[in-house]
């Protein structure tokens, strides 16, 4: 069996694809019933794990994902305008620009929370702020995602 860079490509594209997605759903998960729990030492060890996971998965999926889709639309001949294309593109930032402020915040919760941990003492006001806004700003992202798969899966013209 031969295995051409079309194929290989589009391989990447879809593992980095289920990384983003899969990665982004599970640290939403985690973190939300960890806060659920109001046991702040689960929260401190959740914040710190995810921190490192959005860094060491759902970050390398950024990257990836534009950089094999463009390579996979130059080799697959596609117009890299046509309409699907282009609203791909559009939830593609509409997804950074929800992620990365939420990368921010994850990283003030894990410190916020590290904090009461230390100190044995309750979560401060700022925390529950920020973690509302985390919240909020995941379902953005979350639909986003889960349209540009719809798209890149049923590559409407028109």
């Amino acid at each position: 069996m031969t295995t051409d860079a079309y194929t290989l490509l589009r391989l990447i594209h879809i593992l980095s694809a289920a990384v983003l997605f899969g990665t982004g759903l599970g640290i939403a998960f985690f973190m939300w019933t960890a806060h659920r729990s109001r046991d702040v030492a689960a929260i401190a060890m959740t914040m710190r794990n995810v921190v490192i996971a959005d860094f060491a998965f759902t970050a390398v999926a950024v990257v990836v994902q534009p950089l094999t889709g463009w390579l996979l639309i130059r080799l697959a001949g596609h117009d890299p305008f046509a309409p699907w294309l282009v609203v791909s593109y559009a939830l593609y930032v509409v997804t950074g620009l929800c992620w990365l402020p939420v990368v921010w915040l994850q990283f003030r919760l894990r410190d916020l929370a590290m904090a009461a941990a230390d100190a044995k003492a309750e979560l401060p006001p700022l925390y529950f702020s920020h973690m509302r806004l985390w919240f909020l700003l995941g379902w953005p992202a979350f639909v986003s995602v889960l349209a540009i798969y719809a798209l890149m899966v049923l590559r409407p013209e028109g």
